[in-house]
């Protein structure tokens, strides 16, 4: 069973930056796709960024230039940094990992003046 740890949320104002991290459990990890997703108030929650176990990485078009997904296979984790926060980024924020159907408890980020 894989465990997803997830840190580093907070409260930030606008224009500032964040830098989440997602600790996994187990083997797999290093082939897995990994992936952020955050879920606003009252929606749904949404596909932010991915990393392949190679690297490759995609990125919903609202963050593309200010959010840069990465990963430490030595380390087990996923990095999400986001710069230039906005209102809007304002969520929860949880990992995934490929092979599993569990998610974290998320991180909460808050963009507010």
């Amino acid at each position: 069973q894989v465990q997803l740890v997830e840190s580093g949320g907070g409260l930030v104002q606008p224009g500032g930056s964040l830098r989440l991290s997602c600790a996994a459990s187990g083997s797999l990890f290093r082939i897995a796709t990994m992936a952020w997703y955050r879920q606003a108030p009252g929606k749904e929650r949404e596909l932010v960024a991915r990393i392949a176990g190679g690297g490759t990485t995609t990125y919903v078009d609202s963050v593309k230039g200010r959010f840069t997904i990465s990963r430490d296979n030595a380390q087990n984790t996923v990095y999400l940094q986001m710069n230039g926060l906005k209102p809007e980024d304002t969520a929860v924020y949880y990992c995934h990992h490929e092979y599993s159907p569990a998610w974290g408890q998320g991180t909460l980020v808050t963009v507010s003046s």
